[in-house]
């Protein structure tokens, strides 16, 4: 089978490689093709990992919020392994999967609250370029959420900016890891994506 990336990936070897190797298929049922890409610089792969899942020890803003925000932030950015990934992670870790499987039409959507809307909205701007985040949006945010939280949402959604505008770059596209556990497939894009 043909490579889809941008950057062919490489053989996952070494102790580290073949642990990485062990925990992806305990999570997501196989190794997804942006390892073997990011594996040609391993330093910087294992970097980016324990970066992540330093992020994960984070609990200052509701975790539900949080996959929204990072899911609004990549379907933004249009990186489908993101989408496809936290939607997965979304099942696995017991989240609204009717919440997260709407993000990419999240404007269209009934299934979420005001806040949810604000939040994914401020992912939204967060994520264009140039950033659109006002004054007024973040003010709201903060009456609500408290600093803490607003300040963990923004690290978060510039989190998945790095990530996502990466994988976009390379090439590293949706590996179908909700399909693989029976999710339904995750909503259309909403045609618009501009502010309202």
């Amino acid at each position: 089978m043909a490579s889809s990336t941008r950057v062919p990936p490489t053989e996952i070897t070494g102790i580290y490689g073949a642990l990485l190797k062990t925990m992806s298929r305990r999570m997501l049922g196989q190794v997804p093709e942006g390892a073997g890409v990011m594996w040609h610089y391993p330093a910087v792969f294992k970097d980016m990992m324990r970066f992540g899942r330093r992020t994960e020890s984070w609990n200052r803003l509701d975790p539900t919020l949080a996959t929204l925000a990072t899911m609004a932030a990549a379907a933004t950015v249009g990186c489908s392994f993101c989408l496809d990934l936290h939607y997965f992670l979304s099942h696995d870790r017991g989240l609204d999967e009717v919440k997260a499987r709407e993000v990419p039409r999240w404007r269209e959507s009934t299934v979420f609250t005001p806040l949810e809307r604000r939040v994914m909205e401020y992912a939204e701007a967060m994520s264009q370029t140039p950033p659109a985040v006002t004054d007024e949006m973040s003010a709201t945010l903060l009456d609500e959420l408290g600093a803490p939280s607003l300040l963990e949402l923004t690290a978060r959604i510039g989190t998945m900016n790095m990530t996502a505008r990466g994988n976009v770059a390379l090439g590293i596209r949706s590996q179908e890891f909700s399909a693989s556990c029976g999710l339904p497939p995750l909503a259309a894009p909403s045609s618009d994506h501009a502010s309202t």
